[in-house]
């Protein structure tokens, strides 16, 4: 249930964040007052949650794996001792996860 709402949370964060972009509630300032964030990458959220709604459906456990440790964070040995399974396991269903949802990423981009 944690991990579902820090997915939420992120994709509702992202949401506000694009339609901020685009100057919706945000006054003028002059540029001597502006920050200039640094960008650490050009993740699409959305995307990222399409995906995995859909990986959901192809692999459950493995979305589960997937929760616990991207948006919670948990080890390799948490994450399995949550789910009850092999840190083995755990890191099968990582490596698959995470191959799968590249995949997909990517075929959104083509």
């Amino acid at each position: 249930a944690a991990a579902e709402a820090m997915r939420r949370i992120l994709i509702d964060h992202y949401r506000e964040k694009v339609a901020l972009k685009r100057g919706g509630g945000r006054d003028r300032l002059p540029l001597d007052f502006v920050e200039v964030p640094v960008e650490v990458g050009s993740l699409d959220l959305e995307a990222l949650d399409l995906a995995l709604e859909r990986f959901a459906v192809v692999d459950p456990r493995a979305h589960e794996v997937v929760r616990l440790r991207y948006f919670l964070g948990m080890t390799v040995e948490q994450t399995a001792e949550v789910l009850e399974i092999s840190p083995r396991t755990v890191k099968n269903d990582w490596r698959a996860a995470r191959l799968w949802l590249k995949r997909f990423m990517e075929s959104r981009d083509e």
